[in-house]
């Protein structure tokens, strides 16, 4: 039986984002990205020195344990007065369909709604089944937009959740 808890990531716990993010990029892009973009991305954004930058640039990291044991993590700030942005949430393979995700999601929102948030937005890809998730949990496609990175594109869409 899932036993979910939430705790505030430090810079120590880079390790444990990294090892979940390991375990969870390559079978949530496989079909989107090819296997270069998947490595040039996770070592962009998913490099020890660059979640570093991310904790110093005001991204808050959360980690979901299962009985006590790391199972996801998220990462989310203020974009500006009132608006957060989920930068990154991602459950465990072995953890999806079981709760986990609304959990963390759910905790997300808590945590932002007590720092003044009145809306939540994110970035999902636009073939990321992952889609159809946040819209059941109440967010909205508001826009499309093609980022550059590096040699590579996210075609993303673009989410909000009115959180009041």
């Amino acid at each position: 039986m899932p036993s979910f808890t939430i705790k505030a990531a430090t810079p120590g716990d880079i390790p444990v984002i990294i090892s979940i993010q390991e375990k969870t990029w390559e079978p949530t892009y496989r079909d989107i990205l090819s296997q270069e973009q998947i490595a040039y991305m996770f070592g962009k954004i998913y490099a020890p020195a660059a979640l570093l930058t991310q904790f110093e640039e005001g991204q808050r990291f959360v980690i979901l344990c299962n009985n006590s044991v790391p199972a996801g993590f998220a990462a989310f700030s203020e974009e500006t007065p009132g608006c957060f942005k989920l930068h990154k949430i991602y459950v465990l393979p072995a953890e999806q369909g079981s709760g986990a995700g609304r959990f963390l999601l759910e905790n997300v929102e808590q945590l932002v709604r007590q720092s003044g948030a009145r809306i939540l937005s994110l970035n999902v890809n636009r073939y990321n089944k992952a889609l159809t998730f946040y819209e059941r949990q109440g967010f909205v496609v508001v826009a499309e937009k093609d980022i550059p990175i590096g040699p590579y594109w996210m075609n993303d869409y673009i989410l909000e959740k009115q959180l009041i």
